[in-house]
């Protein structure tokens, strides 16, 4: 495994790191009212007396929440934990209406658990989650609407959100960024968070500190809040802990702290001094009962699960024949393991995933479209790589007939057979053309004769232009070299 070490003139320094990810709960409503979570409808628009803290009105706890957490923490294989319990955690800030957040402290709904995950240099690492629980989301503040004002949000308030805390297991900010995607993959496997982070749906905060390299201590850490992009996580992670490591070597010290990352400018920021658990008063909720999950309603949800990306992947290496590379590539989204598996059924998997990745992506690349909305159907992929397997159109006229289908959305049989493009194997018809070209080219087959055997790329060439693409390249090869040797 590839050592992240932070060398100076002064010594090596190691990154200690530990990630909280937010995960928004996919549900149609809130987590202790039946407000809609509707991402991007009006401001304002989503509230209800729960959400809005007013008094009186009291939180009942959403079932469907309560199944998607349960479904993520069999997917990240952690132990799910039959009580829980809700607690208050109280702190003042315009975006929390009632003053307190409702979540879970002591007992969570879900335990311990693992991921592993892949690396650049072809190792794996296994990185533990110390728990996962459930809570609301705080409001959305507003800054840069007013230079005097800040504006709030209530949308947000009160959805669902799934709190993932791992062990300070992270090493360098590529392990880092490779949790937070596979993490990403798994719940958007699930169906359980959509993995957004642009819209605010996945959110992460980083805990950094760094120590001599050898050392076992576990010194004052910096939390980076609310970063929404695996690329700002890790570049958050690289610059911290370089601030750090030279902070001790000037002789300063490094203080528990809040802070957050401009990334524009790539670098963190202070906010506050870092808050302690005794510092927000937890009590349990009142307005709740503890939760009490059956044996019943948890093996309901493993029944449920589907295979996530790396049963699918191992799956995809051993029965399909791919190449760990393409099924991890391929894996990672569920759409295109889909889309993929479609389109190779009945045909040659390596060569549909090579089309796949290669001029498939760069279609709808250069198209701008979602998978989704893509000219080509899986369907008419694996058609594609059918007819070139069975030699019925060689790889250059494919290239050809796939252009016309990302255009049309027609199945390449058609279009082949219209366009009169199937291939050449007769082979009396190619010896035709190569006879026909041998004779009016006697220089250059002497020179070919005489030992200017690079003059050999020039013969396949005219004879594929003669047949206007049509012809087998395999047989122009073979019928070139018995005849010009």
């Amino acid at each position: 495994m590839a050592e992240y070490i932070i060398t100076t003139e002064k010594g090596k320094w190691e990154v200690i790191c530990g990630l909280e990810i937010h995960c928004q709960i996919i549900s149609k409503s809130k987590i202790f009212s039946g407000a809609s979570t509707e991402f991007g409808d009006d401001v304002n628009e989503n509230v209800s007396f729960v959400d809005a803290g007013m008094p009186g009105m009291l939180p009942t706890l959403n079932e469907e929440c309560v199944h998607q957490a349960v479904k993520t923490g069999l997917g990240l294989n952690a132990v799910i934990n039959k009580y829980s319990q809700f607690s208050r955690k109280n702190y003042f800030y315009a975006d929390l209406p009632q003053g307190y957040q409702i979540t879970q402290f002591e007992y969570p709904i879900v335990g311990e658990g693992a991921i592993d995950v892949d690396l650049s240099d072809g190792t794996s690492k296994t990185i533990r989650i110390e728990r996962m629980h459930i809570e609301q989301d705080a409001a959305k503040s507003i800054h840069d609407m007013s230079p005097t004002k800040s504006f709030i949000d209530l949308n947000r308030a009160g959805v669902g959100l799934m709190e993932i805390v791992t062990k300070p297991d992270f090493r360098s900010p590529e392990e880092a960024g490779a949790f937070l995607k596979k993490l990403r993959s798994i719940v958007r496997y699930l169906g359980t968070c959509d993995g957004n982070m642009d819209e605010g749906s996945m959110r992460c905060d980083a805990s950094i500190s760094v120590r001599p390299l050898g050392s076992d201590e576990l010194r004052p850490r910096a939390e980076v809040k609310n970063v929404n992009s695996v690329k700002f996580v890790m570049q958050a992670i690289e610059y911290e802990a370089k601030r750090q490591v030279e902070l001790y070597e000037k002789g300063e010290t490094i203080e528990q702290q809040t802070r957050q990352f401009d990334s524009v400018n790539g670098v963190t920021k202070f906010m506050r001094k870092k808050e302690f658990s005794d510092d927000y008063r937890y009590f349990p909720e009142p307005d709740l009962p503890p939760l009490i999950l059956t044996d019943e309603f948890i093996n309901k949800v493993k029944s449920e699960l589907v295979e996530l990306p790396d049963a699918k992947k191992a799956r995809f290496v051993k029965d399909l024949g791919l190449t760990t590379y393409d099924a991890t590539v391929i894996c990672e989204n569920k759409e295109t393991a889909d889309f993929f598996e479609k389109a190779a059924k009945g045909h040659d998997a390596k060569k549909v995933a090579n089309w796949l990745m290669g001029d498939f992506f760069a279609m709808l690349n250069e198209k701008k479209k979602e998978l989704k909305d893509s000219p080509v159907t899986a369907e008419n992929l694996g058609a594609l790589v059918e007819l070139i397997t069975t030699n019925v159109i060689n790889g250059k006229t494919a290239k050809d007939v796939f252009a016309i289908m990302a255009e049309t959305g027609e199945n390449p049989e058609k279009i082949v057979e219209e366009k009169g493009l199937k291939q050449v194997t007769d082979t009396g018809a190619i010896e035709k053309l190569i006879d026909d070209l041998l004779a009016t080219a006697a220089d250059n087959v002497a020179a070919y004769r005489g030992g200017k055997v690079g003059l050999f790329g020039w013969f396949v060439g005219q004879v594929m232009k003669q047949s206007q693409g049509k012809a087998n390249p395999q047989v122009v090869n073979e019928l070139l070299k018995k005849k010009l040797g």
